[in-house]
């Protein structure tokens, strides 16, 4: 081989290793670092960054947990209330209908029958527990990887200074606005009954396509299920925390 031909591929093969150590170091500085996001005020303005612990927000996602996880929601939500009278339950007479022979129709016994008018049910529902359980590590790698799976997708934001707005309805709508609100928007707060906060709640949960949702109630069907998430800023922490305590 040519010693220029040499030369070149060394020289490629320096560059590629220059290249991975470089984004080893970035890799290595955002997982110390955590998640550089963007906070906006309650006017829609830009407010400076806030870290995200990489913990929660950079994990990897896990699709088939996320699914167990909302399949497990959605049938908790089931009342399996439903009930139906099978024949033994119907308050009906029960002398036979007709006699057995020589009426050209079929022999029968009672009007509680389930062909006939009024007649009980067969095999109709009754009522039983559709409930199913998830394990709490298993619930928490599901949210963190919906989560992840959101902040991939830019569909979360992080409000300061919400809890001076005026508790009014046209005044969050307004926020919202600005916000670039969609048809499917959570807002998580830090807590539901923490000082302020029980005002955005009642000024915003009548305005259609938001949905306000205290942080220790998150769940991975409800981030799923909204096409932007809006943190505020104090529930970030709320968040970490008891996330930290359930790993512990």
């Amino acid at each position: 081989m040519p010693v220029s031909k040499l030369t070149t591929n060394n020289s490629q093969l320096t560059t590629q290793k220059t290249k991975k150590a470089t984004s080893e170091k970035r890799q290595a500085k955002s997982s110390k670092g955590g998640l550089s996001v963007q906070v906006f005020t309650a006017a829609g303005r830009a407010a400076g960054t806030m870290q995200l612990p990489k913990e929660i927000f950079g994990a990897e996602v896990n699709k088939n947990l996320i699914s167990q996880a909302v399949r497990v929601y959605l049938a908790n939500q089931r009342m399996g209330t439903a009930s139906t009278k099978s024949r033994g339950e119907i308050n009906a007479s029960t002398r036979k209908i007709w006699r057995q022979k020589g009426t050209g129709r079929a022999r029968h016994g009672a009007k509680s029958a389930p062909i006939f008018v009024h007649g009980g049910v067969a095999h109709g529902p009754k009522p039983r527990d559709y409930s199913l359980k998830l394990p709490k590590k298993m619930k928490k790698v599901a949210l963190v990887s919906a989560l992840s799976a959101k902040l991939k997708d830019g569909h979360i934001k992080i409000l300061t200074g919400l809890e001076k707005v005026e508790p009014k309805t046209k005044n969050v709508a307004a926020m919202l606005k600005k916000l670039g609100h969609s048809d499917k928007t959570l807002l998580v707060t830090p807590n539901a009954a923490g000082k302020g906060f029980e005002n955005i709640f009642r000024a915003g949960r009548n305005i259609e396509g938001i949905n306000i949702l205290p942080v220790n109630t998150l769940n991975t069907y409800e981030v799923l299920d909204s096409r932007m998430i809006l943190f505020m800023k104090q529930s970030i922490d709320t968040l970490k925390e008891s996330l930290t305590k359930e790993q512990k």
